[in-house]
């Protein structure tokens, strides 16, 4: 198997496409023979984690997704648990629509992984400063304002009316959270980090109660985990992306995670790290986290509690994230550029955890429940 790019061998894609979905392999498919000439595939900068690759010269523009290259640690990087979610959440939450899940392992002919593809949905990823530039500032705020439905819409779906039900096992959710990422967190380890340790002992410690709320859990939701298109002023969420961590469990990690994020631009800037702060910074007509939270409130119906923990545990997951890309940076592991610094975030993020895990209740902003 040769790979034309890293982790792909568009050939392969060809002849798999032009084989088991010629209506979709467009007019120069070569009958099967994976003869493709316009076929092209272009790896999506801005994933750290599972790989993402446009293709174009099919019938129409296609996403492939497949795991990283090395140190793919257990449970993690799910294609078709991705798949599946994707899939069941058509027509609930904006999702592209889905082709199929392969599984290529062995010799391989497209990946030598499972993979799986989907539509392409047209739409920006605002990941950056300057991609706020095509919307105005009170665009943003309305964008805000409907990403925080999305997610409470998301949290208001029945597992068992879209065959989602045995998805995951919501009691335990938080205690087995913990035990999966300090797992993640061991087979990571290549260097000491005494904060992240300390934040994990005190998360372990001090885990809510969660068997009162059970929903289905994105796990990364954020910003730049969203496609967005419509005009200056009127942009909307066109498609949720990356489900890799979704699960069915306490939908408040969704809200600790989206915040941690909200607010990660000047703890990135100080620590010198690009690529991971994305486009939420002052000035750019985002609102505060404090008003997303209360957006997601008002369409959830419902108040939203302290979220001290949650916001603390989303530094942890994304410190051991990020000490994972490190492992597989230093290995030699990653692919396209901006690796090199994010190692440097770790330790910041676990001194942000132990703060949040400290404040008292006078220093968590938010008016509807401590965002």
């Amino acid at each position: 198997m040769t790979h034309e790019l890293p982790g792909l061998d568009v050939a392969g894609l060809a002849a798999w496409l032009a084989r088991e979905h010629p209506e979709l392999a467009g007019p120069d498919s070569g009958s099967g023979s994976g003869e493709a000439p316009g076929l092209t595939a272009t790896l999506i900068t801005g994933g750290r984690s599972n790989l993402t690759y446009r293709v174009d010269g099919a019938a129409g523009p296609l996403v492939l997704r497949r795991p990283p290259l090395g140190h793919v640690l257990s449970s993690a990087h799910d294609m078709r648990r991705e798949h599946r979610v994707i899939t069941a959440l058509a027509g609930t939450v904006p999702v592209p629509p889905t082709v199929a899940v392969v599984d290529d392992t062995g010799p391989g002919e497209v990946t030598g992984t499972v993979f799986f593809v989907m539509e392409h949905v047209d739409g920006a990823v605002l990941a950056r400063p300057e991609h706020n530039a095509a919307w105005t500032p009170a665009g943003l705020r309305a964008l805000s304002v409907e990403l925080a439905e999305v997610l409470a819409d998301l949290h208001a779906t029945d597992p068992a009316a879209v065959g989602l039900a045995d998805f995951g096992r919501p009691t335990g959710y938080l205690a087995r959270q913990l035990t999966t990422w300090r797992r993640q967190y061991d087979a990571s380890r290549s260097r000491p980090q005494p904060l992240l340790d300390t934040l994990q002992e005190r998360l372990g410690a001090t885990a809510p109660d969660d068997e009162a709320r059970t929903g289905i859990v994105h796990g990364d939701y954020r910003l730049d985990n969203l496609l967005v298109s419509g005009p200056p002023d009127a942009p909307h969420v066109a498609a949720v992306l990356d489900w890799e961590m979704a699960t069915l469990g306490d939908p408040l990690v969704d809200l600790g995670m989206l915040g941690m994020y909200w607010d990660i631009h000047e703890l990135t800037r100080a620590a010198g790290v690009v690529g991971v702060a994305g486009a939420i910074v002052p000035g750019a007509g985002y609102p505060d986290f404090a008003e997303v939270v209360d957006a997601y409130a008002a369409r959830a119906g419902t108040t939203v509690p302290d979220l001290a923990w949650y916001r603390a545990f989303a530094c942890y997951k994304l410190a051991v994230i990020l000490e994972g890309i490190h492992y597989r940076y230093t290995g030699g592991q990653t692919v396209g550029a901006g690796f090199d610094t994010i190692g440097a975030l770790v330790e910041p993020l676990a001194r942000e955890g132990l703060a949040r895990l400290g404040a008292s209740p006078g220093d968590r902003a938010g008016t509807t429940g401590g965002a």
